[in-house]
């Protein structure tokens, strides 16, 4: 990461812009003055301290002030301030040093500014600076190159803070794989940055190329790269602590280009379609950064990886496809083929018996037309395993909405042929469908849970931590999990 950010005890005098946060309610004209705030300029733009305002003026010392409004005392929480943190370097990013102080915005009367409050302030600097430039011819070099960050003191909240930064810098990774186009990006090529992450931070990985993959057979892989001239991988990738305390599995689907194969999309709605990785992007990003966050359980991660593609022996609708677990599945839209490389994930680490599984995929259209870009759907077989990932999420600042998985949509998955269709008889409940197929392939006593990020993961516009393109989505929920996973008795 090019910018140096840094914590420090106090602000340092040689910086160019100083970032300050006002509360909505400690917003009046004696308590700007009283930080040295120029009321009338700040007036002038209709500064109130309400939630995301932001103003430039000039302090009572004649510094560059950088005002951003927080909302009201009670609402401010840990995803205000990776918020804030975002809008400070977006707002500074004409400024080569700058200078944020707004921790002052934790309630009055606590004993310590809180750690979780530190590591998401943190994440939201790293987050708010990214910028992707790799394709560019030319690309301008960021002005802002420092930030020093005033009441970090002591080691707790030291540690909090570069934890953080390590968390911000892994959803960035992640963001920068979905970036990539799926020419570049190629499974191959995916694999190998799995590679290169797991040797830099002491990880095992095991990565099966199209023979390897053959004789494990994982047929809806094998079915879906059938029509491609890139060879598929699978890749496991596992930290494991000492004396590790239960297994926890990451599934993520890594469908690197989906051209949606025979079944075709239009053209314009594959124009994101790089994306289509996103899940395994996110179990990627979470292993950047799990020794940092240091879990005290085993992580595994299974990322099948292909593109999918429309060659001369394509899979055609209405063949049937064997997944690893011996179910046969009648494709009957290749477009629909997230469901069937995470099958075979799902199915291989069924096997290995974890204590619970979480798979992430950007699974389906309907996803996005019943919850927006910015909530993800989530379904799970069990109500505890749900309730802690929910925990987690909410904590990690990431939005997610249940969907339940009725047991009478089950059979809108029957085949004439075969034991599942690959797509639901019934028109509507499309994201439900998807995560009943999906459980079909995880053991009866397993915890898991689906995550649809297909909205979430990419982004249109900018927005404070949020960025437009791929988004890391699911980075942060993934390591607050591990962090707090404890093994339920099943």
């Amino acid at each position: 990461m090019s910018l140096k950010i840094s914590p420090a005890r106090s602000l340092p005098t040689a910086v160019d812009a100083i970032v300050l946060a006002v509360a909505s309610d400690k917003c009046s004209d004696r308590a700007l003055k009283a930080r040295g705030l120029p009321v009338t300029a700040l007036r002038t733009q209709g500064f109130t301290g309400a939630a995301d305002q932001v103003a430039f003026v000039a302090d009572s010392s004649g510094r560059s002030a950088i005002v951003i409004g927080a909302g009201a005392s009670k609402s401010i929480d840990d995803n205000r301030l990776r918020r804030i943190g975002a809008q400070a370097v977006r707002s500074g990013s004409r400024s080569k040093r700058l200078g944020v102080d707004v921790l002052d915005l934790i309630e009055a009367g606590s004993a310590s500014v809180k750690a979780s409050s530190i590591r998401a302030l943190a994440e939201g600097l790293v987050l708010g600076s990214y910028r992707f430039t790799e394709y560019r011819s030319d690309p301008k070099p960021a002005v802002l190159t420092a930030v020093s960050v005033a009441g970090v003191t002591g080691k707790a909240a030291t540690d909090a803070f570069t934890q953080g930064l390590k968390i911000g810098e892994a959803q960035n990774f992640a963001r920068d794989l979905v970036n990539r186009p799926g020419g570049d990006l190629t499974p191959a090529a995916l694999a190998q940055e799995a590679v290169k992450l797991a040797r830099r931070e002491r990880l095992t990985i095991e990565v099966l190329n199209l023979a390897q993959i053959r004789r494990q057979k994982l047929g809806g892989l094998l079915g879906v790269n059938r029509g491609s001239t890139h060879e598929p991988r699978f890749v496991k990738i596992t930290y494991t602590p000492r004396a590790p305390k239960g297994t926890l599995a990451l599934v993520g689907k890594g469908i690197t280009f989906d051209s949606g194969g025979l079944s075709i999309k239009t053209g314009e709605g594959m124009m994101t379609m790089k994306m289509d990785m996103g899940g395994a992007a996110a179990v990627l990003g979470c292993f950047a950064a799990i020794r940092a966050v240091a879990p005290k359980c085993k992580v595994v991660g299974y990322m099948p990886m292909t593109d999918n593609m429309s060659d001369g022996d394509a899979t055609r609708p209405g063949d049937v496809l064997t997944i690893r677990n011996g179910t046969t599945v009648e494709v009957l839209n290749t477009d629909a083929e997230g469901r069937l490389v995470l099958a075979d994930a799902l199915s291989l680490a069924t096997e290995d018996a974890p204590d619970a599984i979480i798979d992430l995929a950007t699974l389906t259209g309907a996803v996005e037309i019943a919850l927006g870009g910015r909530i993800a759907a989530v379904m799970s077989n069990n109500d505890a395993w749900l309730d802690d990932l929910e925990t987690a999420a909410e904590s990690a600042g990431e939005r997610m909405w249940q969907l339940p998985l009725p047991a009478d949509y089950r059979s809108f998955l029957d085949s004439d042929v075969a034991d599942l269709r690959n797509i639901s008889k019934s028109r509507g409940g499309g994201t439900i469908t998807a995560g009943l197929f999906l459980q079909e392939f995880v053991g009866d006593n397993i915890p898991w849970a689906h995550i649809d990020i297909a909205g979430t993961a990419w982004s249109d516009a900018d927005d404070a931590e949020t960025t437009k393109g791929g988004t890391g989505y699911g980075v942060r929920t993934l390591l607050e999990v591990a962090r707090t996973f404890t093994p339920r008795r099943r």
